[in-house]
């Protein structure tokens, strides 16, 4: 099940909401929420929602032992096994394939069977927080937690147990016990749940439709017997073509991964739960380190709290430094997948952020508009390297890309295509930037002093989120399936 299906927006969130209002006291609330989260893991996932019980079990258990424990040999101890059963289980469904497919490469025949087990929706995420929640444990920053039902609560939590935000426990610890939903929240839960499923429905799926289009649908890709046929289509695309499909790619993403954030936080807010943001407008950042300040902000900030600082930061000197942020952005590249060009997209933006970080970020600082479109421009070819798994498509697309395959700049297609959809785009990058959301702050300041601007910001403001999610919804009827992209993460 996912935010932007049918049965989720027209049943289960609907019946969700009137079950936990219609309860008075918070564990009466907390249990309707955990009961909700288990049937929505087990309606995509009806055995491995075992898998989240039980990591929810062990780390829970583990958090006890620490707490209790008379030794600081004995706290580490338990705190290595909860890590190895946490990072294990994503090893495991995540990475043995993987594995052993490079193993057979080396060896130049298969050594081991090459095992691919299914991976289980969310596993990358909820894995985290359990984590995040020992290791705070560990360091004295939260008291464990006495009862285990609420451990599971806390990591499958269906507002962002599939997707993210990565919520720290320390974030919501007595929000768990004792919370209260007002209409104001509500209100503001409501409209950012809206907005979050416009991006999606309206948006980020017409994108997707666009670069299925124009470039391959990951099915397509998927499909091994259809490799040469796939190969030989990019190929004959106009350099236009593809410099176009991935303009819609880079927008796709930010737009449908950004979207199940806002949709997570707008739930959390109808609930009294306060999320962190996970976004804030990365594409009009200034540079790549601050890009990477503003994106994915929640895997951002776990791998600086729990890696590279544990490695020591950047208090030991440039080099340590440098093999810090090289292991961080290895890692990061892994955490999106078991495939070398995630490995390689990691290490593109660690090569950049070194960069700017002993070479040339001074000078950046004084061009403020060379500086957004070299970022632009970086990040841009970084989703090229994030959107392909074969490096020999992805080798095409790049030479395509400047006529590098003998073809054509552009053709009488894709410029009709590119007239047609310029408005759309429009619409789109002004939806990546922080544009409406001012200028609504900017009416809602003056409508203090003005009584029938108030009324008509009222009326906006009220009116506006129903016309949204009616809209998304006419949007998805007939729309049977469409995932979020980080659900494969």
């Amino acid at each position: 099940m996912v935010f932007s299906s049918l049965i989720f927006l027209l049943a289960f969130l609907p019946l969700n909401l009137i079950c936990y209002f219609a309860a008075k006291k918070t564990q009466t609330r907390n249990v309707i929420l955990l009961l909700f989260s288990l049937v929505f893991y087990a309606w995509g996932e009806p055995v491995y929602v075992l898998i989240l019980i039980g990591m929810s079990f062990f780390c829970w258990l583990f958090s006890r032992g620490i707490s209790s424990a008379k030794s600081a040999a004995k706290k580490k101890t338990l705190l290595f096994f909860a890590a190895l059963v946490c990072i294990g289980s994503i090893g495991f469904f995540k990475y043995t394939g993987f594995f052993c497919a490079n193993i057979n490469a080396l060896c130049g025949r298969a050594v081991m069977p090459e095992l691919h087990p299914e991976l289980p929706i969310g596993i990358s995420f909820y894995t985290f927080q359990l984590l995040t929640y020992v290791v705070d444990v560990y360091r004295g920053e939260v008291p464990a937690q006495k009862a285990f039902w609420r451990v599971l609560l806390y990591a499958g939590l269906f507002h962002q147990c599939i997707a993210g935000p990565i919520v720290r426990y320390g974030d919501i610890e007595n929000e768990l016990t004792e919370r209260q939903s007002d209409l104001n929240g509500i209100s503001r839960g409501v409209s950012r749940f809206a907005v979050g499923l416009a991006k999606k429905s309206l948006l980020a799926n017409a994108c997707g439709a666009v670069v299925d289009q124009l470039l391959l649908s990951d099915a397509v890709m998927a499909d091994v017997s259809a490799y040469a046929d796939n190969l030989a289509l990019l190929e004959g695309r106009s350099a236009l073509t593809l410099w176009i499909g991935m303009a819609f790619y880079m927008m796709q993403i930010y737009l449908d991964f950004s979207a199940y954030s806002d949709m997570a936080i707008g739930m959390g807010l109808m609930c009294g739960l306060h999320y962190k943001e996970n976004f804030r407008y990365p594409y009009v950042a200034s540079d790549v380190t601050d890009f990477w300040r503003r994106w994915h902000i929640s895997l951002g900030t776990f791998f600086r709290d729990y890696v590279y600082i544990p490695l020591g930061g950047n208090r030991r000197g440039k080099a340590r430094q440098i093999f810090n942020l090289f292991v961080v952005w290895t890692l990061t590249g892994l955490w999106h997948g078991a495939s070398w060009n995630f490995v390689l997209w990691g290490l593109y933006f660690f090569v950049f952020l070194v960069l700017e970080k002993f070479v040339y970020g001074k000078l950046l600082g004084k061009t403020r508009l060379l500086k957004h479109i070299y970022l632009i421009v970086i990040v841009y070819f970084g989703w090229v390297f994030f959107r392909f798994s074969d490096f020999g498509l992805m080798k095409t697309v790049l030479s395509g890309m400047f006529c590098g395959n003998g073809n054509a700049f552009m053709s009488f297609e894709i410029t009709t295509f590119a007239v047609k959809y310029i408005l759309f785009y429009a619409i789109c990058v002004i939806g990546c930037t922080p544009l409406v959301k001012n200028i609504g702050a900017a009416i809602r300041k003056r409508a203090r002093k003005n009584r029938p601007l108030f009324y008509l910001d009222g009326f906006v403001q009220t009116a506006l989120p129903a016309l949204l999610i009616i809209l998304s919804v006419l949007s998805l009827v007939g729309d049977s399936y469409n995932p979020f992209l980080y659900f494969q993460f």
